[in-house]
Protein backbone atom coordinates (compact mmCIF):
# COMPACT_ATOMS: atom_id res chain seq x y z
CA UNK A 1 0.00 0.00 0.00
CA UNK A 2 0.95 3.61 -0.70
CA UNK A 3 1.93 6.16 1.56
CA UNK A 4 -0.64 8.51 1.86
CA UNK A 5 0.85 12.19 0.79
CA UNK A 6 -0.20 14.72 3.29
CA UNK A 7 -1.31 18.49 2.32
CA UNK A 8 -2.20 22.33 4.24
CA UNK A 9 -5.35 20.83 4.64
CA UNK A 10 -5.22 17.38 6.35
CA UNK A 11 -1.51 18.11 8.07
CA UNK A 12 -2.71 18.77 11.26
CA UNK A 13 -5.69 16.41 11.28
CA UNK A 14 -3.11 13.62 10.60
CA UNK A 15 -0.76 14.04 13.15
CA UNK A 16 -2.64 14.73 15.56
CA UNK A 17 -3.16 11.47 17.35
CA UNK A 18 -0.75 8.47 18.39
CA UNK A 19 2.63 8.35 16.43
CA UNK A 20 3.63 9.69 13.35
CA UNK A 21 6.55 9.42 10.82
CA UNK A 22 6.18 12.16 8.23
CA UNK A 23 8.41 12.59 5.35
CA UNK A 24 8.99 16.25 4.61
CA UNK A 25 10.55 15.87 0.72
CA UNK A 26 10.49 17.21 -2.96
CA UNK A 27 10.48 15.61 -6.11
CA UNK A 28 13.48 17.67 -7.61
CA UNK A 29 15.84 16.03 -4.20
CA UNK A 30 18.28 13.18 -5.54
CA UNK A 31 17.85 12.11 -1.71
CA UNK A 32 14.75 12.31 -1.16
CA UNK A 33 14.29 9.80 -3.92
CA UNK A 34 16.63 7.53 -2.81
CA UNK A 35 14.87 7.72 0.56
CA UNK A 36 11.83 7.35 -0.67
CA UNK A 37 11.17 3.62 -1.51
CA UNK A 38 12.69 3.31 2.71
CA UNK A 39 9.94 4.78 3.68
CA UNK A 40 7.13 3.09 1.32
CA UNK A 41 9.10 -0.23 2.91
CA UNK A 42 8.32 1.23 6.19
CA UNK A 43 4.57 2.04 5.61
CA UNK A 44 3.90 -1.16 4.10
CA UNK A 45 5.15 -2.69 7.24
CA UNK A 46 4.22 -0.43 9.72
CA UNK A 47 1.56 -2.63 11.95
CA UNK A 48 -1.60 0.04 12.50
CA UNK A 49 0.79 1.16 15.89
CA UNK A 50 2.01 4.33 14.00
CA UNK A 51 0.93 5.88 10.71
CA UNK A 52 4.09 6.84 8.05
CA UNK A 53 2.65 9.50 5.52
CA UNK A 54 4.83 11.78 3.12
CA UNK A 55 4.85 15.48 3.03
CA UNK A 56 6.16 17.45 -0.68
CA UNK A 57 8.06 20.77 0.46
CA UNK A 58 7.00 22.19 -3.00
CA UNK A 59 3.30 22.55 -2.10
CA UNK A 60 3.18 23.08 1.63
CA UNK A 61 5.08 26.03 2.36
CA UNK A 62 3.41 27.24 5.17
CA UNK A 63 4.06 23.93 7.02
CA UNK A 64 7.39 23.71 5.79
CA UNK A 65 8.07 27.51 7.28
CA UNK A 66 5.75 26.37 10.64
CA UNK A 67 8.60 23.73 11.44
CA UNK A 68 11.56 25.40 9.68
CA UNK A 69 12.24 22.60 7.23
CA UNK A 70 15.64 24.05 6.38
CA UNK A 71 16.73 20.99 3.74
CA UNK A 72 15.13 17.70 2.31
CA UNK A 73 14.88 15.01 3.09
CA UNK A 74 13.61 15.62 6.40
CA UNK A 75 11.81 13.19 8.63
CA UNK A 76 9.88 14.14 11.85
CA UNK A 77 8.16 11.95 14.60
CA UNK A 78 4.87 13.35 15.63
CA UNK A 79 3.74 11.76 19.35
CA UNK A 80 -0.08 13.24 19.59
CA UNK A 81 0.68 16.57 17.59
CA UNK A 82 3.72 17.27 18.87
CA UNK A 83 7.21 17.05 17.34
CA UNK A 84 9.19 14.46 19.14
CA UNK A 85 12.24 14.08 16.88
CA UNK A 86 13.79 15.16 13.80
CA UNK A 87 15.99 13.45 11.05
CA UNK A 88 17.63 15.24 8.36
CA UNK A 89 19.23 13.28 5.39
CA UNK A 90 18.99 9.70 4.36
CA UNK A 91 18.92 7.43 7.06
CA UNK A 92 18.90 3.22 7.51
CA UNK A 93 15.57 1.84 7.52
CA UNK A 94 16.84 0.02 10.96
CA UNK A 95 17.58 3.71 12.16
CA UNK A 96 14.26 5.22 11.47
CA UNK A 97 12.44 2.21 12.49
CA UNK A 98 14.18 2.13 15.94
CA UNK A 99 13.65 5.96 16.48
CA UNK A 100 9.79 5.55 15.89
CA UNK A 101 9.38 2.21 18.04
CA UNK A 102 10.96 4.53 21.20
CA UNK A 103 7.87 6.65 20.93
CA UNK A 104 4.92 4.03 21.02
Amino acid sequence: MAVEHLNESNFEEKIASGVVLVDFFATWCGPCKMLSPVIEEIGGECDGSFAVYKLDIDEAEDIVMDYGVMSVPTLMIFKDGVEAERMVGVQPKAAILGKVRSYI
